[in-house]
């Protein structure tokens, strides 16, 4: 380091730089996240991939209704233990949890279950985009 500090100066404009590079990729990236999903084509494709959701999630209530109620206990007890068991995707971003057991997902016997932000029966295939 000088002893006129402009190691430190440069330091710190790279620093800005760098900075103002990642907060325009992001910018953009959104940008072009908004566009594709504002897309008529998309749009509808999501509802109907919605609608079958929440098909399917009714279809298999009577029988998985229990693992929810199970589940709105655990909550209501703060049962961490019974909770440890539920599968543990991360899904409450998107609006859903899943309260299948934790070993669901690999024996591939049911989709995931639980309900949406509404408070309606939903089935969903797959991982949520934060769950990667």
């Amino acid at each position: 380091m000088t002893t006129d500090g402009t190691d430190g100066e440069e330091r710190r404009v790279r620093e800005a730089v760098q900075q103002h590079a990642r907060n325009s990729a992001f910018v953009e990236a959104e940008k072009a996240i908004s566009a594709v999903l504002s897309d008529p084509g998309v749009r509808a494709a999501r509802a109907r991939v919605e609608a079958a959701e929440r098909e399917l999630g009714t279809e298999l209530c009577a029988r998985l209704q229990p693992l929810q109620d199970h589940y709105n206990q655990a909550v209501a007890e703060d049962d961490a233990g019974l909770l440890a068991r539920v599968y543990s995707g991360k899904y409450g971003r998107w609006g859903r949890i899943c309260v299948l057991g934790d070993g669901h997902k690999a024996a591939l016997e049911e989709p995931h279950w639980g309900r949406n932000g509404e408070g309606r029966p939903i089935a969903w295939v797959g991982s949520a985009p934060n769950d990667w």
